[in-house]
């Protein structure tokens, strides 16, 4: 029968134990039903539709890495450019982990991509949480196990129809046809990330403002990544071939997953990109020689300003 109310849920990462939907708020519109690859709804979008870019004008869509490398591909900008222009920072948790959510309107929360005859003026491009509409996808991952779960669910809004058209079909069909597959595929470990930093909770304690800094640039602004990376002092200290190194300069998918792998190294300590040999040791003795010839130059700078008649070219 084609007759349950659904909808989207953006998809965050949620830690969960037994009962998989215990985070939900009382008030949500996500449904505490979880449906399986076979379960079978009703939908259909189409412009004629009664509620046709009704979605698009109640917009709150928080976006994954992926998401943002499709849209500022799409729209011939760079990360930075396009994070600038649509989208607005959150904070995912109570550390201050970052997150993006698309830019709307000032006065109601309206996609800044939909057209009024037309609808999504990127649809081909949609992010992922547009693509799973009305299905919502949910990231858990149990206390006691390492590998994470995804699982669907209803999300009922009084304002979308689609769930009454007589068209019926699985979540595996839906996700085939709304070209889905892809974005999990190179979103999966961004969630991954935030699971595991939730689960681990007061042994990991408050990352530290770098790392948040580093998360934000792998995930979100891939273009400062790729100059992160080309910084002089980072092939000193991780060991990448010419080969890889040139595929992740050139390629902002492969520079996604290499980040991803240096993210879990940096924060949850796994060996997953090998060092160059010595390179902690001499990374050290730099900064020591660093650090003395700091020490040495606020000596001197110190010294310098309880001299006259120099002391008024020294600033404060």
């Amino acid at each position: 029968m084609c007759g349950s109310d659904v909808h989207y849920f953006p998809p965050e990462g949620i830690d969960m134990s037994d009962n998989r939907f215990e985070d939900i708020p009382f008030n949500s519109p996500v449904q505490p039903n979880q449906l399986e690859l076979e379960t079978k709804f009703c939908f259909n979008c189409y412009p004629g539709i009664s509620c046709f870019n009704a979605c698009c004008k109640q917009a709150d869509i928080t976006l994954a890495p992926y998401d943002i490398i499709r849209l500022k591909n799409r729209l011939g900008m760079s990360s930075g450019e396009f994070l600038k222009k649509h989208t607005v920072p959150f904070e995912l948790d109570a550390h201050g982990m970052p997150g993006v959510k698309m830019r709307t309107t000032d006065i109601d929360p309206i996609c800044l991509f939909v057209d009024e005859e037309k609808g999504c003026t990127v649809y081909e491009d949609r992010p992922s949480a547009c693509r799973y509409y009305p299905i919502a996808l949910m990231s858990s991952r149990k206390a006691d196990e390492y590998h994470d779960e995804q699982h669907y669910a209803h999300v009922q809004e009084d304002h979308c129809m689609g769930h009454k058209e007589d068209r019926e079909l699985t979540v595996a069909e839906y996700r085939e046809e709304q070209k889905v597959e892809e974005f999990d595929e190179l979103n999966r470990s961004f969630y991954q990330l935030i699971l595991k930093k939730k689960s681990t909770g007061p042994a990991l304690g408050k990352p530290s403002p770098t790392s948040f800094q580093l998360f934000f640039m792998v995930c979100y602004d891939t273009d400062r990544f790729n100059e992160f990376l080309n910084a002089p002092n980072f092939r000193k200290i991780y060991d990448i071939s010419d080969e890889d190194f040139k595929l992740i300069n050139k390629d902002d998918v492969e520079r996604l997953k290499f980040g991803y792998r240096l993210l879990k190294q940096v924060l949850f300590g796994e060996h997953s990109i090998p060092l160059v040999k010595d390179a902690y040791k001499n990374r050290m003795e730099e900064r020591a020689e660093i650090l003395t010839a700091r020490q040495e130059a606020e000596a001197a700078y110190s010294r310098a300003k309880d001299q006259e008649p120099f002391e008024k070219y020294i600033e404060d």
